[in-house]
Formats: C-alpha cells, structure tokens, sequence
C-alpha cells in the first residue's frame, strides 16, 4: 500500500511538475519586474547590475553543475564554444540592457506587456530563416500568422495610443516614484522601441538555446557557462559606458542589491535551468503560454505599490498581444509531431 501511494505521488507530480515550474518562473519575473523597477528609481546603472547579476548567477548555479554534471560533460567544441559566446551577448547583455533601458523610460507593467510579443517575434525570425514552413493553406499556418500580425499591432497600440486612465495607481503605498513611473509620450515611444529590440535579441536568445541544448544537453552547465559568458561581456560593456563613473558599481543595503540577489538566483541561474528542463519535455510553446500571468501580477503590483496608473491603450494592446500569443500557440501545437530530422528546426520556432 505504501509502495503503490508513493508510486502515485511520483506520477502526479511527474505530471504536475511542469506547471509547477513554469507558474513559479512567471512569479519569479513578475516581482523582479516590481523589484527592477524600484531600484531603477533609485539610479540603478543597468550596465553595472548586469554585470553583478551575473557574476553572482554564476556563484549559485556552477557548484550545482560540478556536482551533478561533472561526470557527464561533452567536450566543448568550437561550434559550441562560438554558441555559448552569442548566448551571452545575445541575453545576458544585449537583451537585459536594453530591456531595462526600456523599462526605464515606461512602466513595469507596459514592460512585462510588451514581453508577450516574443513568440510573435521568434516566428518571424523563424520564418525569414527559413525555419518555420507556412502554408497558407493549413488552418494553422494561417493562426500563426495571423497570431503575428495581431501580436504586433497590439504592440503598436501600446506605443502610439494612451488614452484616459481607468485605473488610478494607489495613493497610499506609492511615494515620488509615481511620477517617473507615468513617463511622457516621448519617453514611452523610446522606452517602446528598446523593449521591442530587447524581445528581438530574447527571441534570438532563445532559438539559440534551444539549438544549442542539441549538441550541449546538459541544463546546469549550460547556464553557468552562459552567466560566466554574460558576466565577462558585461564588464566590458560596463567598463565602456559607465566610465568615470565609479559610483554606477556602489551597492547598498536597498533594492539594488535586492534586485541583484533576486534576478542572479531566480532569473538567471534557476530560470535558465528550469526553463530548458520544461522546454525538453513540453516545448517552449508550453512555456510561452503561460506569459500572460507574469503581465497579470506586473500590472496588479504596479498599481499598488508603483503608483502607475492604467491606460486604456495599454489595456487594449495587451488583450490584441495576449490574443495574438494563444493564435501563434494554438498553431504551433497543431504542428506535427516532431522527430528526429524536424526536432532542431520546430523547437527553435516554438519558442
């Protein structure tokens, strides 16, 4: 009896763990948006923070890769060593600069809105690299495509139309960040621009990952390499813009350093992991598909706590960029089923 319960419990959690993953890893980024958002308030350098995000994503999650994929590591070739090398300029640096530039100049929650464009996005990226095969003929090329172009004008509507306020951020919980939070129409066209470049290079990031957990299987080392990659490039990259700037590299005992902790150990070291884990066995369309609740949380939390208030355009786009994400979906999901031929090239375009 106590063997067949146990069995049980195995097998309902076998089944459950994938959404207790990618549930968790949406928690995970929803409060680092909140968290990210404070301390770039507070005059976070976000060169400097990608820097000791990384370096210290490196610290959680290497040991974890010592001790148990030591005995199992390919060699690195030079195919993978130029992968991992692009992986950590593509995410790590290019993607997370820019991301929280972008965020910057808007809001949390126009930033975790706009991060539901990527499956859109990846599809094209897909498509013009001749990846993903459409036939307009197929009802679920058509859901893709047109998911797309539904995706990308939800996008647009953000960026060019606010409209009245339907939701009034908190008075109470709020402080002055309320006014930086609300920023202008020019900085929101900015802060637009970056975050949509930032999902493109995310996307990339993605692809890449996916193509390169073929030839490199291993989840923990993979990661610790791609944090180790991310950390070197950034310092460079930090060196080059923050010079003469010595106090972009002080942290204290505030959200910075809350914010460094958080996305080294959650969104970076664990996320990195979890998310390739859930991917090799459901696919990153499963992944994907749950990006709408970290928009959900964000907009919650940016009310009360950042005093940023709601618009009717940002309600707007988000409905046409979540309708948009679940055509691309369904139509990926109506894909064949993969093998061993296709399994590279449809992985690479579900993400």
């Amino acid at each position: 009896m106590e063997n067949k319960l146990r069995d049980y419990s195995l097998e309902l959690w076998r089944g459950l763990k994938p959404y207790v993953l990618t549930v968790f890893l949406q928690f995970g980024f929803a409060l680092l948006t909140i968290i990210a958002k404070f301390a770039l308030n507070e005059g976070m350098s976000t060169f400097t923070f990608v820097v000791y995000r990384h370096a210290l994503a490196t610290a959680v999650i290497a040991p974890f890769a010592l001790v148990f994929e030591r005995n199992s590591t390919p060699p690195i070739t030079l195919s993978i060593f130029v992968k991992i090398i692009a992986l950590g300029l593509l995410e790590p640096v290019l993607d997370q600069n820019i991301y929280y530039l972008g965020m910057r100049m808007s809001s949390a929650t126009f930033t975790a809105t706009m991060g539901n464009v990527i499956p859109a996005i990846t599809f094209i990226f897909a498509w013009i690299l001749r990846l993903e095969v459409v036939d307009l003929k197929e009802i679920r090329s058509v859901a893709k495509v047109v998911g797309t172009i539904v995706s990308i004008s939800g996008a647009m509507v953000m960026t060019l139309y606010k409209g009245p306020i339907i939701g009034k951020g908190s008075p109470r919980l709020g402080n002055d960040y309320g006014s930086i939070a609300n920023s202008s129409d020019k900085d929101m066209v900015k802060g637009s621009i970056f975050l949509i470049i930032a999902c493109c290079c995310w996307s990339g990031f993605i692809i890449l990952q996916t193509l390169t957990l073929r030839e490199y299987p291993l989840e923990l080392t993979l990661s610790a390499l791609i944090c180790i990659m991310g950390a070197a490039e950034g310092t460079v990259a930090a060196l080059i813009m923050e010079r003469g700037h010595s106090a972009a590299w002080s942290i204290g005992w505030n959200s910075k350093l809350l914010a460094i902790v958080f996305s080294a150990v959650v969104c970076s070291g664990m996320a990195y992991t979890l998310q390739g884990s859930v991917m090799k066995e459901k696919g990153p369309v499963f992944v994907t598909a749950f990006s709408p609740l970290s928009m959900i949380l964000v907009a919650a939390a940016g009310l009360v706590f950042l005093r940023e208030d709601l618009f009717l355009g940002g309600v707007i786009g988000s409905l046409l960029i979540v309708l948009g994400l679940y055509m691309v979906a369904w139509g990926k999901s109506k894909d064949p089923p993969l093998n061993d031929q296709n399994l590279d090239v449809q992985l690479a375009t579900d993400a």
